[in-house]
């Protein structure tokens, strides 16, 4: 990469930070940001690393690591007018590939499953977003303008311009490229709702349970306030016959 392109790169990563946040008031602030200071250590990381350059690649990462709090594998291949918002604990792995004018906002990884060789870590395209602490993980592909939902777990292929959330993610909506058009395949999820329903389901449950037992338990009651009553009719019966055996006016004697 010659100086010209690697100063063209850099335009468009600064470039990316005022298109994609609105609080980048000027270019002094942009330049704190430490997004871009990862950005820019990595590109030289990456250069020394296709150059076969031993440690210092991996020295360089791990000083912008301790810098900035995002964790970029010196061989992770990025395209241009790369934005990373905030970006503490950001982690890209070896042979993440990213497109160009891809974002991604802070806590995401773009890890890989296992222990295996080769490529392990996803390839996203163009104008992919990744929502905050989203895990894209695999050698999956994100397909061109695709969106990644806030914490979702992504382990199968994204259809370009489409939407995916949850965990594990699916698609829950696509978008057309052409005119902004979205189209929802399903309602989003709404787990505190779900949990509602269930509970409102439980409860008219348990008050008909209830109401049975009521119905039972009072007509033990009424069973047994029945059998009480007629022992004491005959005591009562028992005790006047008593008295006219004794020469009471029962026995007409």
């Amino acid at each position: 990469m010659s100086v010209r392109s690697a100063v063209a790169t850099l335009r468009e990563d600064v470039q990316a930070i005022f298109r994609n946040d609105p609080a980048a008031r000027n270019i002094f602030e942009v330049l704190l940001y430490p997004g871009l200071h990862a950005i820019i250590a990595h590109r030289l990381a990456h250069r020394l690393w296709r150059a076969n350059v031993p440690f210092i690649p991996r020295l360089i990462s791990q000083i912008s690591r301790f810098l900035t709090g995002i964790e970029i594998h010196p061989g992770a291949r990025i395209g241009r007018g790369f934005f990373i918002d905030h970006g503490m604990g950001v982690v890209i792995g070896e042979t993440t590939e990213i497109g160009d004018y891809v974002t991604l906002y802070q806590g995401v990884t773009l890890g890989g499953t296992g222990k295996q060789r080769g490529k392990r870590h996803p390839t996203l395209g163009n104008h992919v977003v990744v929502g905050v602490g989203a895990a894209v993980l695999g050698a999956i592909t994100v397909g061109e303008g695709a969106r990644i939902g806030g914490g979702a777990v992504v382990v199968k292929d994204v259809p370009p311009h489409s939407t995916a959330i949850g965990v594990p993610a699916r698609i829950v909506a696509t978008r057309d490229p052409a005119t902004g058009t979205t189209r929802r395949l399903e309602q989003l999820p709404d787990p505190e709702g779900a949990m509602l329903k269930a509970l409102h389901d439980k409860i008219i449950e348990l008050e008909g349970r209830v109401a049975e037992l009521e119905s039972e338990l009072e007509g033990h009651h009424a069973h047994h306030r029945a059998v009480h009553d007629l022992p004491e009719s005959l005591f009562a019966a028992l005790n006047g016959d008593q008295r006219s055996y004794d020469g009471g006016p029962g026995w007409g004697i």
